[in-house]
């Protein structure tokens, strides 16, 4: 039953890539502060550019991940391939759920 330790991984996933990018966008929102920068335009920014490192720390490194895809690819093992690819999609979720959030309470798309 390796199931549960599966979707756990899941979750950790979608909620670390949320956590990086609100918390990367608050903490660049606070140095923009002090910096004399406009903060929400600055939070708004950070949380686009930094989507991409999300999904690279909710995976754990891109090796572990390439190997996976290797191993699915070239030994067969599509079980494997599947599980990268929903933990891939569950870290892009979580970081387009995060970038949504940082737009939503900056209000930077309305003109």
């Amino acid at each position: 039953m390796k199931i549960q330790p599966y979707f756990t991984t899941l979750i950790d996933s979608y909620f670390i890539a949320l956590g990086v990018v609100i918390g990367g966008s608050i903490i660049g929102c606070l140095a923009a502060f002090l910096t004399g920068k406009p903060p929400l335009t600055e939070a708004y920014r950070i949380s686009n550019i930094i989507r991409i490192w999300a999904i690279v720390a909710a995976i754990g490194g891109t090796f572990d991940t390439l190997y996976s895809f290797e191993k699915g690819l070239f030994d067969g093992q599509t079980k494997d391939l599947f599980k990268q690819f929903l933990l891939i999609l569950a870290a892009f979720g979580g970081a387009q759920t995060g970038a949504m959030l940082i737009n939503m309470l900056t209000q930077e798309h309305i003109s």
